[in-house]
């Protein structure tokens, strides 16, 4: 297996460790070649203590390292507050820098910058050079099909989604809530998949139960891992999963919309990367 694009997976890592649990997956699967990992910054409403971008840059950094391997992809923090089009003169984040970058590469793979939070740091990436967007595309798990629907990685940064969503030119693939939701485990699923998978589902497994939680968050037997349905497009296939063509109602442009994944997929490949990678690093250990 060869890689068959490059890319660069842009999260608020120090928030839901779904963002942790889809990042392994890129890092174990040898179809992508993973460029890159930039980190934004985590809504203030949860309060935690790890909220800013460079927390979850150093978390991401700590997978990256649990993962092993020859290849090691950039680890950059973002910006650490929501974007603004007229934002006074700042320094360039890592992460921001880290995306525009790859994009002007020259590459025979095709990139896909793919964003399981607020927008911001793809916004910042525009700002400085607008010219990327026709050199990516871009992978948004955000928005919902009923626009009236609150909706975390839309909200929390809406000027930045509406900046780069804006775009006519850039190519976007969209996990809408309605559909990120679909792909649901139990808790249970949850602790025995990966809490069996060796020592780095045990690593991913310790983030949900030290994760960081406000007292008006109730949790139930069901997690969502709505940050996983990308590899579906960069590492796997979306032939058994269903989209649809929508028109842009401001551009006058179109964005490909899911409406279903492939759930049985993604979890299979996902605990069967984990077993092969413990059954790998047993026997290097033991060599």
């Amino acid at each position: 297996m060869r890689p068959r694009c490059r890319v660069i997976v842009d999260n608020d890592w120090s928030g839901d460790p779904d963002g942790l649990v889809a990042l392994a997956h890129h890092l174990l699967s040898p179809a992508n070649r993973l460029v890159a990992v930039t980190s934004s910054f985590l809504s203030p409403q949860f309060g935690s203590p790890v909220s800013r971008a460079a927390d979850g840059a150093t978390l991401a950094g700590r997978l990256v390292d649990e993962v092993g391997g020859a290849h090691r992809p950039r680890v950059a923090a973002g910006c650490e507050s929501p974007f603004a089009l007229h934002a006074p003169e700042e320094p360039v984040p890592d992460a921001v820098e880290a995306i525009v970058a790859e994009a002007r590469s020259e590459d025979s793979l095709p990139l896909y910058l793919v964003c399981g939070g607020p927008l911001t740091n793809v916004a910042a990436a525009l700002r400085q050079d607008p010219a990327i967007a026709g050199r990516l595309t871009l992978v948004w798990i955000g928005g919902a099909l009923d626009g009236a629907t609150p909706e975390y990685n839309r909200d929390t940064d809406a000027a930045a989604a509406e900046f780069v969503l804006g775009h006519a030119d850039l190519d976007v693939c969209q996990f809408p809530l309605e559909t990120y939701r679909q792909c649901a485990v139990s808790v249970a699923e949850l602790q025995h998949g990966l809490g069996s998978s060796g020592a780095l589902g045990r690593w991913l497994w310790e983030r949900f139960t030290t994760l960081h939680l406000p007292d008006v968050v109730e949790l139930g037997e069901v997690w969502p891992m709505g940050d996983s349905p990308p590899l579906l497009l960069t590492a796997l296939t979306t032939e058994s999963s269903r989209s649809e063509i929508k028109p842009h109602p401001v551009t006058g442009g179109s964005r490909r919309v899911f409406t279903g994944v492939d759930h049985r997929l993604l979890w299979g490949d996902l605990l069967a990367k984990l077993a092969l990678h413990e059954q790998a690093t047993s026997r290097k250990e033991a060599g």
